[in-house]
């Protein structure tokens, strides 16, 4: 299944992509794509549904973020050496891992801020894991059977903010609209390998990032594993699995996103989002 959200921000209903990409209603089902739905059983119950019975929406719609209320979100930094290389860090010996809040979600095709002072804003397509059962202290090979589905995310990141100053990358990972998520989740079933997809960024129509999942330096079932040590995943957290070479950063010279730049960025089978760049103004 591709379920989704649609609809103005902050009214957002649950629905799901038929095979010919229409949104049918889910309302009469679930109030929302929330971490309870995840459960394999509620979601094997979704699953039985006849999409032709459900409401049909009408007119182009918005996609709001996947999933509401995220409880956490874990990204994974340098994931491919390619990446790694172009940005000038070593690659790392285990995963390494950061966080971003929940406040800089937003739906795939909404603006992307850009904060007050930025200059150096980046973006990274990156293929999200949504976690929907408890995982603590997972075997590797059973990962992905506490995988709910996946999804794109833009993790969009301040250079400077991140790396200059005193370097934390929460300051520069974490700003309003930073994670862009959507705009479906793909249900773990249509997704036969997690690091057989293709992961595409454009830019003002120019190709800048053009990767596989496959050139990953730790894989999903990998992740899961390592990161459930540390801490527990919950239904509805989000791991964000790092990003292929083609960073505005590791441009020689950098080529950061400035006001009016259009993304768009596509994996194989999740969709695609468009976002374009805007000032930040109180309000936004």
């Amino acid at each position: 299944m591709k379920l989704l959200r649609y609809g103005p921000k902050g009214r957002e209903k649950p629905g799901l992509l038929d095979a010919q990409g229409r949104i049918r209603d889910l309302s009469g089902h679930v109030p929302d794509i929330t971490a309870d739905i995840l459960a394999p059983d509620r979601l094997a119950r979704l699953a039985k549904l006849d999409p032709a019975a459900l409401p049909l929406v009408e007119g182009k719609q918005r996609f709001g973020q996947a999933i509401a209320n995220v409880g956490k979100i874990v990204a994974v930094g340098f994931n491919y050496a390619a990446h790694a290389g172009e940005t000038k860090f070593d690659l790392p010996k285990e995963p390494l891992l950061f966080t971003k809040t929940t406040n800089c979600l937003s739906g795939p095709d909404d603006p992307v801020l850009l904060p007050k002072g930025s200059q150096k804003l980046d973006y990274e397509c990156e293929l999200a894991v949504v976690i929907g059962t408890r995982a603590q202290y997972v075997d590797r090979k059973d990962s992905l059977a506490h995988v709910a589905g996946y999804a794109i995310m833009n993790d969009v990141s301040e250079r400077e903010f991140q790396l200059e100053g005193t370097g934390q990358f929460l300051k520069g990972k974490s700003f309003d609209t930073f994670g862009p998520l959507g705009p479906w989740l793909v249900t773990r079933d249509e997704v036969a390998d997690p690091q057989q997809l293709r992961v595409v960024t454009d830019v003002n129509g120019e190709r800048r990032q053009d990767g596989s999942t496959a050139d990953m330096v730790f894989g999903v079932e990998y992740l899961i594993s390592y990161i459930s040590r540390f801490l527990t995943l919950m239904p509805g957290d989000v791991i964000s699995t790092g990003t292929p070479p083609g960073v505005a950063l590791g441009m020689n010279p950098p080529r950061y996103l400035r006001a009016g730049d259009k993304m768009r960025l596509s994996i194989t089978g999740l969709g695609e989002q468009n976002q374009e760049v805007v000032a930040f103004s109180p309000g936004a």
